[in-house]
């Protein structure tokens, strides 16, 4: 019988783990990965991409070209249902509800960045875990200088040459040193600009930073960083922030108009909606990688608190959330899913660290090899070396090559291109007939009537009655999102040419939460209408 083999996500942990399922199973398995992009980001880059070291394009790699025999389904997961061994995902335009079967299951979807617990950090702090936000991270550092160099506010300049980064682990220190190199290398295309205006600073809670080095390594580090101009504030955290201003622990206010956090993580919503056991935010699994009450459920990867030894307790005691380490997890974890349907015995998860590795920039890194200890422009090189051999795929690894030797020789480009994003709130034109969306498809939009008129059925699974009635303009329809419903109650069909005014679900919510008489008037609406209780969480507000 043929073993249907099912990968959640598409990082480190999910592509070497369908990788090496499929050597291990060859044609004798169905394996499939969902991912929602259908690309691998090679993520130890992506300060590179922020600093424009290499083109964003270059940092990532089809996963259909790393995935040979391995069925790949772009799609959105929503949720699984361990007794029924499915997994539910929205996929294609219309965000249809599709079912997939599996005999295994590996969760692999990483993290995810929490900001929410220091005032203002969501809102107003760039981040650094996808391309889009490294990309993002390089756009808004030339806007910065661009503004600084024509501004005759002494204040407004100010704001605009502090940079501050929140953390100094290896992607604190990475992108802070990358991003000094990006604006030292442009300083030289903004005359009004002076070096000494610019402020970098790094802010981080623990006593030292690079806690996964020796403190040796960890001190040259910061030695370094502050001989190019770097502040780092130890024993320091972050009390709130603004888009002017980022307030310490220690009530120092630091005025900026740019703020990168690279710390928060925390597990996706789809794992925590799986009700698997979890330690410390991530899954619990046996040293096997199995998960915790799970026989065929195995997770891997930053998801994932693999053991490494018995009754481990200790930070030690467990695998690091590393590529290297989420590497050698796939390769066991493959072996055990191999075992498992052999019916042998399952082998523990046990590898130990080769070293770890820090580029400072400017030519200059921190590594432990093998208990050896490198620092200076070695180390660095050491970096470039081990990531370019660690890169998937030849045609990766000869254009991030490639990328590294033009930047050798030639200046940083200043050149700002913003990807177009979509906005919020958006029109959409349908023809008479056309359907806008069908009951169970992903909730993600309220829907307000411009132009034209729309048919709306509801069906109630435990009566079997079925309402329609039409909306005309001025009417709306797709608000029961406000109770948190994830899929379409019902079903909406153009009856005549129409046009629409779509707000997002994340917009919506926000909108009704905090204009309160929008609030009252859904509170009401959805009782007259739903027989539905739903509270805006600050309709009492006053309306003026």
């Amino acid at each position: 019988m043929t073993q249907k083999l099912l990968v959640l996500g598409g990082g480190f942990g999910g592509l070497y783990a369908a990788r090496e399922l499929r050597k291990r199973f060859g044609a004798e398995a169905e394996i499939q990965l969902i991912s929602e992009e259908n690309y691998f980001v090679f993520q130890p880059l992506l300060p590179e991409v922020a600093a424009g070291a290499i083109m964003d394009m270059h940092a990532v790699t089809s996963l259909r070209e790393l995935l040979k025999g391995v069925r790949l389904r772009k799609a959105t997961i929503h949720s699984v249902d361990f007794e029924r061994q499915v997994v539910t995902v929205f996929q294609g335009v219309q965000r249809r509800p599709t079912e997939i079967a599996y005999d295994h299951l590996v969760v692999a979807m990483g993290s995810r960045i929490d900001l929410s617990r220091v005032p203002g950090l969501e809102e107003h702090a760039l981040k650094m875990k996808t391309l889009e936000d490294a990309r993002r991270l390089r756009a808004h550092i030339i806007e910065r200088l661009e503004h600084a160099d024509v501004t005759f506010l002494p204040e407004v300049k100010r704001e605009a040459l502090t940079f501050v980064v929140v953390g100094a682990g290896f992607s604190g220190i990475e992108t802070i040193g990358e991003m000094k190199e990006l604006i030292d290398r442009s300083l030289k295309y903004y005359p009004n600009i002076d070096p000494s205006e610019v402020r970098v600073i790094a802010v981080e809670f623990a006593p030292r930073a690079l806690n996964e080095l020796p403190e040796s390594l960890a001190a040259y580090a910061v030695k370094q960083l502050e001989k190019r101009g770097v502040e780092i504030l130890l024993n320091t955290g972050v009390a709130s922030a603004t888009g002017r201003r980022l307030v310490t622990s220690g009530g120092e206010v630091i005025p900026t108009r740019t703020i990168v956090a690279t710390i928060g993580n925390a597990p996706s919503p789809v794992v925590l909606d799986m009700n698997l056991e979890l330690a410390h935010g991530r899954v619990a699994v046996e040293r096997t990688m199995q998960a915790k009450g799970r026989k065929n459920v195995w997770s891997l990867g930053d998801c994932a608190m693999i053991p490494m030894k018995d009754d481990a307790t200790e930070r030690g005691d467990f695998a690091t959330p590393t590529a290297q380490f989420a590497v050698r997890e796939a390769i066991q974890l493959a072996a055990n899913i191999q075992r498992a349907v052999a019916g042998k015995p399952l082998k523990p998860f046990k590898y130990k660290s080769r070293g770890a590795l820090a580029s400072l920039g400017a030519r200059r890194g921190v590594a432990e090899i093998f208990g050896v200890k490198l620092s200076g422009y070695p180390a660095w090189l050491l970096w470039r070396m081990y990531y370019l051999s660690f890169m998937p795929g030849f045609d990766t690894k000869l254009r991030v090559f490639l990328n590294w030797l033009l930047d050798s020789m030639r200046p940083r480009s200043v050149v700002a291109l913003k990807a177009p994003q979509e906005t919020a709130a958006h029109y959409v034109h349908y023809a008479a007939g056309d359907p806008v969306f069908e009951k169970g498809n992903r909730s993600d939009g309220f829907y307000t009537v411009v132009e034209g008129r729309f048919e709306v059925r509801l069906r109630d699974d435990d009566t079997g009655e079925t309402t329609t009635y039409e909306v005309g303009p001025g009417g709306h329809f797709g608000e029961r999102m406000l109770m948190g419903e994830s899929t379409r109650f019902g079903t909406v069909r153009a009856l005549t040419d129409g046009k629409v005014l779509v707000l997002g679900r994340d917009e919506f919510t926000k909108l009704t939460g905090t204009f309160g008489a929008l609030g009252v008037y859904f509170e009401e609406y959805l009782k007259s209408t739903y027989a539905l209780n739903w509270k805006a969480p600050q309709s009492d507000n006053k309306v003026a």
